[in-house]
């Protein structure tokens, strides 16, 4: 082989390192441009399910309370940009107002399948698509942009298998109601009483009991319980509840009148710890005598006999329309008590573990009366169709029917196709 074969072989080695070189250096960076362009993709998207899952949390609670597709849209637009606005989600602001980002709002009647425009609605879907993100790295393997979506859907959560923002007062029930209500009729007027024969299903000389819970005993306790001070929960399938002795009246008074806007004895500037209710009307007058609850003169009052009830007090407890006196500053359903249900057959007014059958919401129509040695609560037991929000464990699946719930985000049954 002359010199200059030599050279020759030699020049063509040199020109087949380059293009393995090349090759090599594309392939290295197509590595890169994965790990950095699919570690940015990642990012966004799970920035974006945050600010998809705010809006579609507040969007359901927004529906629950007022019913109104509407309003719960505008929720929903107001807290996806109210989020996307926060420090490090820069990124989703800018497509947002530049119209790049499109937020979609739909509802369904049903979670699985979610079919949008079916009523009553009961569950939000909020879908976040056009997060087209430009490539680093990845443009060297022909993909010019990231594609970023994000979808979540919320509503009411099954009757909840453990129940925390209740009121240490149970009532009497009947455990072999199959209707779920325990002997109690949605809607119906009703008076519960710490003393003095009344209805069906009584614990000593009352239908209802203050009880202890989380170990809470004795009239300071129990008055800022009733309040809502009380933020242990309870199984309201569990075994027993234990009963709290005494008629003690005037902490339940004080307590429960919190909601209403009154504000007396140790518990007189209490207005910053227990907010007021948003809605302050009161159905009055309310009484009771001889065993018969008497609205304005008329006896046993049906609910249509009512200037307003739970329905009407959910349909407006956000924006007072309708209604004389709303607290802006307030909290919506203040004024709905969740009650344990307990078995008070052969139960004393007195210290005692009672059977526990469940939890139902109760909508205070008026402040509580004390009548001497007895204080009147007046209210309706709300039904399935009424609004009973508590915090607690929800279960995976929804389900209907009375007791409490909370408002919780699902999984997508269309995720894949966000």
């Amino acid at each position: 082989m002359n010199p200059g074969q030599v050279r020759s072989f030699g020049q063509r080695q040199q020109g087949a390192i380059m293009v393995l070189f090349i090759l090599g250096l594309v392939a290295m960076l197509g590595m890169v441009g994965l790990a950095l362009d699919g570690s940015h993709g990642m990012l966004s998207k799970t920035r974006l399910q945050n600010v998809v899952d705010a809006a579609a949390l507040s969007a359901a609670k927004t529906l629950d309370i007022s019913n109104d597709e509407a309003l719960a849209q505008a929720e929903a637009l107001d807290m996806f940009s109210d989020n996307a606005g926060e420090s490090g989600h820069r990124e989703i602001a800018s497509y947002y107002a530049s119209g790049e980002l499109s937020v979609t709002v739909e509802f369904s009647s049903t979670l699985d399948p979610f079919v949008p425009g079916t009523t009553p609605a009961d569950y939000v879907r909020v879908t976040a698509t056009g997060l087209d993100l430009p490539g680093w790295f990845i443009t060297v393997m022909g993909q010019n942009q990231l594609h970023v979506a994000a979808s979540a859907v919320a509503g009411p959560s099954p009757t909840l298998g453990e129940a925390c923002n209740i009121a240490p007062m149970m009532v009497c029930g009947d455990d072999t109601d199959a209707s779920g209500y325990f002997g109690y009729n949605p809607g119906e007027v009703e008076v519960l009483k710490t003393s003095s024969g009344n209805g069906d299903f009584e614990v000593g000389p009352g239908n209802f009991q203050l009880v202890r819970l989380d170990g809470n005993t004795g009239a300071a306790d129990l008055r800022t319980s009733l309040a809502g001070g009380f933020d242990a929960c309870v199984d309201p399938s569990g075994d027993t509840i234990p009963t709290e002795p005494g008629n003690t009246i005037g902490p339940v008074a004080q307590g429960l009148n919190t909601r209403l806007g009154i504000y007396t004895g140790p518990l007189g500037s209490s207005r910053d710890i227990y907010p007021p209710d948003t809605i302050l009307d009161q159905v009055t007058p309310l009484t009771y005598e001889d065993g018969v609850i008497y609205y304005d003169g008329t006896p046993n009052p049906a609910p249509e006999d009512l200037p307003f009830g739970y329905e009407e007090y959910i349909g407006s407890a956000l924006t007072g329309n309708g209604f004389a006196r709303f607290e802006a500053d307030g909290t919506p359903f203040r004024r709905v008590l969740r009650l344990p249900v307990g078995n008070c057959d052969g139960t004393t007014n007195g210290q005692g573990d009672v059977p526990l059958l469940g939890v139902l919401c109760f909508f205070m129509l008026q402040e509580v009366i004390q009548q001497g040695n007895n204080a009147e609560v007046y209210g309706q037991f709300m039904g399935a169709d009424g609004t009973c929000p508590v915090t607690g464990k929800p279960g995976p699946l929804p389900v209907t029917g009375p007791g409490p719930y909370t408002i919780q985000l699902y999984k997508d049954p269309d995720r894949t196709s966000a």
